[in-house]
């Protein structure tokens, strides 16, 4: 299969199937440039991971509170997970890829997917640590809805943070790289 069709599928899949829509990413990064024009691109990338969460309780909610309800059938307990997670991995994408924008990274190139693929792997996880993580598992389900939220607002904010600091540290070590060959060439 050529480059170019891989390409395709995966930009079908993450705007079809995960609701990542680059053009309104691109609009709330220039929303926010246009109403904080001092702020560098740390303060931006944090006002996104601050904007998070509330979106991440909100999911939260989704996940676990079919789970606290004993009258809850086990098809409103699946509805309840597979939603939330999906909608708590479109945030956490969506978050990475607005500070990607912020500190200039092109939304198109395949190095993002990469990113993006990782983000699903941690919130997947992330998402499960009430059943994957043996001391939260064994928890009554009100306490064990509480933890599991705790650990979905904890991973957006660590998502936030690692891409902010993965994103300047490449952007700090490209403007010192093109420096040098300015200074090179002069």
């Amino acid at each position: 299969m050529s480059e170019q069709k891989i390409d395709l599928a995966t930009e079908k899949f993450f705007y079809y199937c995960m609701g990542l829509r680059k053009g309104d990413m691109l609009n709330q990064v220039k929303m926010m440039r246009a109403r904080y024009p001092d702020d560098t691109p740390e303060r931006l990338s944090r006002r996104f991971i601050a904007a998070q969460t509330p979106l991440s309780i909100v999911t939260s909610a989704l996940i676990h509170l079919p789970t606290v309800i004993p009258v809850a059938g086990p098809a409103f307990r699946f509805l309840g997970v597979a939603s939330g997670t999906t909608l708590m991995m479109v945030l956490n994408m969506t978050l990475v890829m607005q500070i990607a924008l912020i500190h200039g990274y092109d939304l198109n190139d395949r190095a993002r997917i990469k990113e993006l693929f990782a983000v699903i792997a941690a919130t997947a996880a992330a998402t499960g640590s009430t059943v994957l993580i043996p001391q939260l598992a064994t928890l009554r389900p009100r306490l064990r809805a509480i933890a599991g939220s705790a650990v979905i607002m904890t991973t957006a904010q660590l998502f936030g943070e690692v891409a902010l600091k993965y994103f300047s540290r490449r952007q700090a070590a490209s403007d010192t790289a093109a420096a040098e060959e300015t200074a090179t060439v002069a």
